[in-house]
C-alpha cells in the first residue's frame, strides 16, 4: 500500500484546484493515515525540490479559494526552460521522487500535464492524474475541474453585455478561451442567449453571420451578441490550411513532409484569437459599429462553483482510493455518473472537439442561434 504521496498542479490555474488538493489530502491523511507532500510551481517543483507541507491546518479554509496554493507552471519534465534553454529534466524529477521516498505522484492539470504525467509514468514513476481545463478539452472525460465555473463567469459576462449592446445598437463580439475546442463558448453562448456562436469545430462564413445580423435589424432587433472562441476560424482560412496540408502530403515525404506540416500548424496557431478580423469584416458587411470584449484570464479566477467543488472533491477522493489499490498510470475520469480510471496513454495530450451531432449544437440551431455556417 502506498504511504507517501506527492502532489502538484501544472499548466494554467483554474477554480477548483484547491478543492481537489484538499480532498486528496484529507482522504489520504485523515482516512488512510498516509503522508502527503506538495511540490510548488508544477513540474519545476520536482526538478528544484521545492516542497510545501500539506498537513495540519494547511488544508483548512481552501475549499472555496480560486487558483492553487501550490502554484503552477507550464514547463514539462522533458521540455523545461533552464538558463533560457529547453532541456530534458526527467532525471532530476525521478531523483526528487526517490529522494522523498514517494509511493505515488498526483498531477493535476490539463492536456499538456496529462502528456507530461504519461512521460513520467513511462519513466517508471507511479503517477495518477486529475483533469482540469476551463475549456473542457481533455480527452476521455466528460467534464474537467474548472469548466463549470468558467462557463458561469462567461455566461454572466455575456448577460451584462446585452444591455450595452441594446442601448447603443451595436454588434458586440465576446472572445472566450478555447483554442482548439468550443465547449466553453458554446455552453456560455447558449446559456446567455448569444445570437451568433463561432467555435473551432465549425468554420464560419462572415457573410452569413452578417446576413443574420441584418435580418435581426430588419426585424427591429438593432443589436447582436456574438460569442467567439479564440480558436474560431473562417471557412476560407480552414480551407486554405486543409488544402495546403493535402498538397504537402502529395509532394513531400519523410522528414521534409513533417517539417512543412509543422510550419503550417504553427502559422495556423498564430491565427488563434483573431477576433478583430471578424469584427472588421462584419462592420464592412453591415455598416454597423462593432465592439470586442476579450474575457481572457477573467474566466479562470475567483471562487469555484459548487459543481466544481463537488467534482474536485469526488475526483480527489477517487484518486486516493486508486492509490490505495495500487492503480497507477491513469487519469481519474468522469464518464456519465461514474468516476473511472483511464490509462494515460489513451489520454495523452489530445484535444476533445465537440462532435457536430452533439445535443448542445443541435439545441443551439433549434432555438435559432447562428453558428456561422
Amino acid at each position: 500500500m502506498a504511504t507517501r504521496i506527492g502532489i502538484l498542479t501544472a499548466g494554467s490555474d483554474c477554480p477548483g484546484l484547491n478543492a481537489a488538493i484538499r480532498a486528496i489530502g484529507k482522504a489520504a491523511v485523515g482516512s488512510l493515515g498516509m503522508n502527503i507532500i506538495g511540490f510548488q510551481d508544477g513540474f519545476q517543483g520536482l526538478v528544484n525540490d521545492l516542497t510545501i507541507p500539506l498537513e495540519g491546518n494547511a488544508l483548512s479554509g481552501i475549499l472555496t479559494l480560486g487558483g492553487t496554493i501550490l502554484g503552477t507552471n507550464r514547463d514539462q519534465p522533458n521540455a523545461m526552460q533552464v538558463n533560457n534553454q529547453e532541456q530534458d529534466m526527467t532525471g532530476a524529477v525521478v531523483d526528487t521522487y526517490h529522494k522523498h521516498k514517494l509511493d505515488a505522484l498526483v498531477c493535476l492539470g490539463g492536456r499538456e500535464t496529462q502528456a507530461g504525467a504519461l512521460h513520467l509514468s513511462r519513466a517508471g514513476l507511479n503517477v495518477i492524474t486529475l483533469p482540469k481545463a476551463i475549456d473542457n478539452d481533455i480527452a476521455m472525460t466528460d467534464a474537467a475541474i474548472g469548466f463549470d465555473t468558467a462557463m458561469s463567469i462567461a455566461s454572466e459576462a455575456i448577460d451584462r453585455l446585452h444591455s450595452t449592446a441594446h442601448s447603443h445598437h451595436r454588434i458586440i463580439l465576446v472572445e472566450i478561451m478555447g483554442a482548439f475546442a468550443g465547449w466553453l463558448t458554446l455552453g456560455a453562448g447558449v446559456a446567455s442567449g448569444a445570437d451568433v456562436i463561432a467555435i473551432p469545430e465549425i468554420p464560419y462564413d462572415a457573410a452569413k453571420i452578417a446576413d443574420t445580423i441584418l435580418s435581426r435589424n430588419q426585424a427591429g432587433k438593432r443589436y447582436s451578441i456574438i460569442a467567439v472562441s479564440e480558436g474560431a476560424k473562417s471557412r476560407e482560412t480552414a480551407d486554405f490550411f486543409e488544402h495546403s496540408m493535402q498538397i504537402n502530403e502529395k509532394i513531400r515525404s519523410g522528414p521534409e513532409r513533417e517539417r512543412v506540416a509543422g510550419i503550417l500548424e504553427k502559422i495556423e496557431d498564430q491565427l488563434i484569437g483573431n477576433t478583430l478580423h471578424l469584427a472588421n469584416r462584419l462592420e464592412l458587411y453591415t455598416s454597423l459599429v462593432t465592439r470586442i470584449t476579450i474575457l481572457g484570464h477573467l474566466v479562470r479566477g475567483g471562487t469555484p462553483s459548487s459543481t466544481d467543488r463537488l467534482l474536485a472533491t469526488l475526483m480527489g477522493t477517487a484518486c486516493v482510493r486508486l492509490i490505495h489499490e495500487g492503480h497507477f498510470g491513469v487519469m481519474v475520469s468522469l464518464r456519465g455518473a461514474d468516476l473511472v480510471p483511464i490509462p494515460l496513454d489513451q489520454v495523452g495530450g489530445g484535444h476533445k472537439p465537440i462532435p457536430l451531432d452533439h445535443p448542445w449544437i443541435e439545441s443551439a440551431r433549434q432555438v435559432g442561434t447562428c453558428l456561422g455556417d
